[in-house]
């Protein structure tokens, strides 16, 4: 399929880079397209590419440079829907996909192997590397790719027959799926996001039960069934269905009596897990599900759950200074994972909160807040967050960076209580990435754990 076809790759960054090398490697010709001038400094990838055959065209997106001489286009998760060279070579009768559609069209034809991809609003990634760990421990083989930062395509050669693949998929990667079938396929939950890419909800649900839709009666879908949003758009699936509660007991995987039961079974005692909090409940549910598809005995996933303490910026336990816990979750860019963060904790709450300014609604934080203490705003919504959090009397201030943000945190808490970054914001106004900040974040916190006298200098 993939082969002496003309390709436009749109959007460089790692998935366009190992999408290019693959496709160089089986006799394509391939030119890669970036509005981003920094990119050409790449030079050892571009290099490499180039060595390959792989053309470039950066900086900028001429006109005539997409022409109906191309038979596939492969977007960037991260480009726009309405970019004008996807509107173009829709006009022009292009195919328009994305790595991970490609690289599972050309393993679908080269191996046999089990992909499992999850998918859903909050828990993707700590459900997903998760599945991962427990199955890796259970056999060899087992490989972890998609939006979780490992591209499908970068290890294609790889992949052996009877390997699994845990995959986690984006709403921006299913934009473009067409062929993408999973043997397991997993929804985590379902809310408002990204709406500033998707443009509207109902597009949004729409793309996220693309997931579901070319599987079939032998596959899993498993499905989170106290989430009605994601109840209603898997309702019409083919796939055998299953599911999981943190609300009620069911025919399942369900929580009772302080313990996590897989049908009438029971797995793990909540407090032998070291993740916390009843979303990250759900997520190794979803887990306990998947690894039984394979037969992983109990004492395999308890010894992971016993073990595993959560994903790099997302509700992660940084250290306890002086009693005081410091938890970098930069991750939680909307407001529905701040909900989450603030519903984890009983200790009294420090909250850095804000960022990116795109209208994001900080009164729905009202029913969390029980237990706030002190805000500290940041970004460019600060003054929006000061508003809120004098609406709801609790004590509120601003900052001009993360910086003097955490030093007004240092300050402000005591022993027992928690300083929590959970912005219900993206990053974009001061950092490249979220994850930026939440390593600035950590490096206050690990250099506060340094300084006898807890002043940041």
């Amino acid at each position: 399929m993939f082969e002496n076809k003309k390709i436009f790759i749109l959007g460089f960054a790692r998935s366009g880079y190992e999408a290019a090398k693959l496709l160089a490697k089986r006799g394509n010709f391939v030119l890669v397209n970036d509005g981003k001038e920094e990119n050409f400094h790449d030079k050892v990838r571009i290099d490499e590419l180039k060595n390959l055959g792989v053309e470039f065209f950066f900086g900028s997106h001429p006109d005539d440079l997409l022409d109906s001489s191309y038979d596939f286009l492969i977007k960037n998760p991260g480009v726009a829907i309405d970019h004008k060279y996807v509107v173009r070579a829709k006009e022009l009768g292009i195919e328009i996909i994305n790595e991970a559609e490609m690289a599972f069209r050309i393993l679908s034809e080269l191996k046999k192997t089990k992909l499992i991809a999850i998918t859903g609003t909050n828990g993707k990634t700590t459900t997903t590397t998760l599945i991962y760990r427990i199955l890796s421990m259970f056999k060899d083989g087992v490989h972890l790719a998609g939006n979780i930062g490992y591209p499908l395509s970068g290890f294609i050669d790889s992949i052996k027959d009877d390997d699994i693949i845990v995959m986690e998929v984006s709403c921006q990667q299913l934009e473009n799926f067409k062929n993408f079938k999973p043997d397991i396929a997993v929804l985590t939950n379902i809310s408002e996001a990204h709406l500033e890419f998707m443009k509207t909800y109902e597009h949004y649900t729409y793309v996220k039960s693309k997931l579901f839709i070319n599987q079939s009666s032998d596959n899993i879908a498993i499905i989170n069934i106290g989430n009605d949003e994601a109840m209603r758009i898997t309702k019409d699936v083919k796939a055998t269905t299953k599911y999981f509660s943190s609300k009620s007991e069911i025919n399942g995987c369900y929580i009772k009596d302080d313990a996590i039961y897989y049908y009438s079974d029971k797995i793990v005692s909540l407090k032998d897990i070291k993740l916390r909090g009843v979303h990250n409940y759900e997520n190794i549910m979803a887990s306990i599900m998947v690894a039984k598809e394979f037969g992983v005995s109990d004492d395999i996933i308890r010894k992971v759950l016993s073990e595993f303490s959560g994903v790099e910026h997302r509700l992660e336990l940084v250290s306890v200074v002086n009693g005081v816990k410091y938890y970098n979750d930069t991750e939680a860019t909307n407001i529905k994972c701040t909900q989450i963060a603030l519903s984890s904790f009983d200790e009294k709450v420090i909250l850095i909160l804000g960022g990116y300014e795109r209208g994001q609604n900080f009164t729905d934080l009202s029913d969390y807040c029980s237990n706030v203490k002190a805000i500290v705003g940041i970004g460019q919504c600060r003054d929006r967050v000061k508003e809120f959090g004098d609406n709801m009397n609790i004590f509120t201030i601003v900052c001009d960076n993360l910086k003097d943000a955490f030093k007004s945190c240092v300050e402000l808490a005591d022993a027992g209580d928690v300083v929590l970054l959970s912005p219900a914001s993206a990053s974009w106004d001061q950092y490249k990435q979220c994850e930026d900040r939440g390593a600035e974040f950590k490096e206050y916190v690990l250099k506060l754990e340094d300084q006898s006298d807890c002043i940041i200098v």
